[in-house]
């Protein structure tokens, strides 16, 4: 086992040259102390042209800054809050896959990674440390980059699973000390609790879950709590689970895969989360080939997925990634759960949004804005969920699924719904909701 030198960041990223593809791990482990000196080196005119590949990284970076164009090329997998004015204005990029195929194109080399910047926990005694909070494509870069530079961080939580990463894998080590990025979650609101029960009454005892961050997952899951034999296959989890874990609610007993394993790809949450992940062989960091894998999440029985969208038109097509042509986030894992979730022995996918926006623009429309991208077709539909109510369109007709999504869209839209149905259908939609009245 060799020795760990440690160099300074600056000298790190020395190794950085025009034209290099630069990978950079996610989340809650996003390796600012490398990005900031890689940064500096762009600014000085020592580069040009470097390609900045990532899936979601959290906090400020700057090299998306319109100062840095022909200097730095972003291109992410999943457009987060931090880049999205960046994207939208076109000094970022985004390359639409989907989540479980990430690795592949590094794999395969259709993006060749010539560096990888991730933060780690430090060498155990076997010379193994942990990429933390987030596997996802980033195993795949350290397998196929030219280079590997580790910040290493004692805060960095020692996960198990894929996320252990021998050091004779790793070429260049700097000392890290900063905090791992927290979200710590947000009061529910009313309206989430009132989709969170109805998506609840989805969930059977034990169903094995998928479910992501924010509101709605974390409504959903404070309404589990006397649930049975629960499991965890998804591409992450945050803080809502973690109160079923106390309870034995969450045990994965009936997981035919990964059985008693809570399986996830990327954490982001709390600092309590991340104390729970830490060393704890229950939890299982994976690789986004096996997290996301549509035949392997189809392995265990009643998987539940549970995703959101930005909208959905009234045959059942959501969007999920754009508004109109503004990309806002990504494809990420949602075709990835909501097939494997459909080819699961009982299994429930489902869409859960609310029935309008912020500004009172409803959810559920005729169609969906010009430019708007498909995330799921109509034919990926099954279980769609508002404040209103849980529908399933899976096996229902064009006009059967509209009548469905106007039972659960906003009240006040519910006539506009409906007028725009009977343009698309003809008179024949009326006739029909009228028989079935009676």
């Amino acid at each position: 086992m060799k020795q760990i030198k440690f160099i300074s960041p600056e000298e790190a990223v020395k190794v950085i040259k025009s034209g290099d593809r630069v990978h950079l791990s996610s989340v809650a482990v996003t390796p600012h102390t490398l990005i900031k000196p890689m940064v500096e080196r762009g600014r000085n005119g020592e580069f040009c042209d470097v390609k900045v590949q990532h899936i979601h990284i959290e906090d400020k970076v700057d090299f998306a800054n319109p100062e840095f164009e022909g200097i730095f090329v972003s291109e992410q997998f999943f457009v987060g809050a931090n880049l999205r004015k960046q994207t939208q204005a076109g000094y970022a990029d985004y390359i639409p896959v989907f989540l479980s195929e990430t690795q592949k194109l590094i794999r395969e080399g259709y993006l060749k990674v010539n560096v990888t910047m991730i933060m780690c926990s430090p060498p155990d005694k076997h010379g193994f440390v942990s990429l933390g909070t987030s596997v996802d494509a980033t195993l795949a870069a350290i397998e196929c980059s030219d280079v590997v530079i580790a910040a290493v961080n004692p805060n960095v939580p020692r996960a198990w699973g894929d996320a252990m990463v021998h050091i004779d894998e790793i070429d260049l080590f700097v000392e890290d000390d900063i905090q791992l990025y927290v979200h710590d979650p947000a009061p529910l609101t009313d309206l989430d609790i009132a989709i969170g029960k109805n998506v609840a009454e989805l969930v059977e005892d034990g169903a094995c879950l998928q479910m992501g961050i924010g509101g709605i997952p974390n409504a959903v899951l404070a309404q589990l709590g006397n649930h049975k034999d629960l499991g965890v296959h998804t591409e992450m989890f945050a803080d809502g689970i973690l109160p079923l874990v106390e309870k034995g609610v969450v045990t994965g007993k009936h997981k035919n895969i990964d059985k008693g394993k809570m399986v996830a790809s990327f954490l982001m949450g709390s600092q309590a989360l991340y104390d729970f992940v830490d060393d704890n062989p229950r939890v299982a960091m994976m690789d986004v080939a096996h997290t996301n894998n549509v035949h392997v999440i189809r392995k265990n029985d009643k998987v539940t997925a549970i995703n959101s969208a930005l909208a959905i038109d009234l045959t059942g097509q959501v969007c999920a990634d754009s508004i109109g042509i503004k990309h806002y986030s990504g494809v990420g894992g949602q075709i990835d759960f909501i097939r494997g979730a459909g080819h699961s022995i009982g299994g429930k996918p489902i869409i859960a949004l609310p029935s309008v926006t912020a500004k009172g623009v409803s959810k559920i429309c005729p169609t969906l804005i010009q430019g708007s991208g498909v995330v799921s077709t109509r034919a990926n539909m099954h279980w769609v969920v508002t404040e209103y109510g849980a529908i399933n369109l899976y096996g229902k007709t064009l006009q059967e699924r509209a009548r469905l999504l106007i039972s659960i869209a906003h009240p006040e839209h519910r006539e506009e719904l409906d007028k725009a149905a009977f343009e698309r259908f003809g008179a024949h939609f009326h006739f029909v909701s009228k028989h079935q009245e009676v």
